[in-house]
């Protein structure tokens, strides 16, 4: 099973790379080394959607991206991702996001962009019991203290789970990564998109899952979500640097976390302040690494 879940990977980041060039089915099984029928039934199966349908929602994301954020012609954006004119593009741009491209364009609203896809977590498959691959020695975890201004943060929260996986069980996952991805732009600088955290209510300790903004942001709360406002803190970042996702993400993990929840804040200074603001954890593996932050205050 894990080994179709690294060819279906490796079909995603093909489709990224070859997205403007009318990737065809045949000249991508010839990349991955697996005839066409078995590319486009494994891809299915893994993903849970067609080959047609991902590649059709990635492109149309894609040029919603270019409309949104840069000048070039819709005439010209709908040419570089593959669609018949103008007028198809609109049509799709409509039925996916209910507004024409020069109406998103003049105000990009929260839509529920198709994220590009990662089928690949490594553990997720140590919970299933399938041991995958040999772990390499890593650094050990590290803290140090970040000063985090006033913010928003805009998310999904379950008070019944605190972990990732369990928190996106009987919830719409593509929906919300893709309304998430589409505020792209007006994320915060330091918590960006797709950041999740561990917040407090009344002794009860729930996940989230969103993104941050800045403290002016006045835009649509897209349906489903809350939004939270957090004063200025300071915040103890327990963090390991960029690693290899497939190869070491269970164990740098565990290692920042062991540290971030058995630290105690006295040895820097602070006290814990998690009663006014939440914890957030970031997991950019290939660029920033894993970074888990905990509210304090001064002594």
């Amino acid at each position: 099973m894990y080994g179709w879940n690294e060819a279906v990977q490796k079909m995603i980041d093909w489709l990224e790379e070859n997205i403007t060039v009318t990737p065809t089915l045949l000249t991508m099984s010839r990349q991955i080394g697996y005839s066409p029928y078995y590319c486009s039934s494994r891809f299915h199966a893994v993903t849970g959607v067609t080959l047609k349908t991902y590649v059709a929602g990635r492109r149309l994301c894609r040029a919603a991206l270019d409309i949104r954020d840069t000048d070039e012609r819709i005439i010209d954006i709908a040419m570089k991702y593959g669609f018949s004119s103008q007028q198809a593009l609109t049509r799709a741009f409509v039925y996916a996001y209910g507004c024409t491209p020069a109406a998103y364009r003049k105000r990009p609203l929260p839509v529920p962009f198709r994220c590009k896809k990662d089928v690949l977590f490594p553990e997720y498959y140590e919970q299933k019991g399938e041991k995958t691959m040999n772990k390499t020695i890593l650094t050990e975890a590290k803290v140090r203290t970040a000063f985090i201004p006033a913010h928003k943060y805009l998310c999904i929260r379950d008070s019944k789970v605190q972990a990732y996986f369990p928190f996106w069980e009987g919830k719409d996952c593509d929906t919300i990564c893709g309304t998430i991805e589409s505020m792209s732009n007006v994320a915060h600088p330091i918590l960006g998109c797709h950041t999740a955290g561990w917040f407090y209510e009344n002794g009860v300790k729930g996940y989230s899952y969103g993104l941050g903004l800045p403290p002016d942001y006045r835009g649509e709360v897209p349906e489903g979500f809350e939004i939270h406002e957090y004063p200025e803190s300071y915040y103890l970042v327990f963090y390991h640097p960029a690693f290899n996702f497939l190869e070491d993400c269970e164990e740098v993990m565990k290692r920042v976390e062991t540290l971030a929840w058995n630290f105690d804040p006295a040895t820097k200074g602070f006290a814990w302040n998690e009663s006014v603001c939440q914890d957030y954890q970031l997991h950019l593996p290939e660029t920033i690494g894993y970074e888990l932050l905990r509210p304090v205050k001064k002594l």
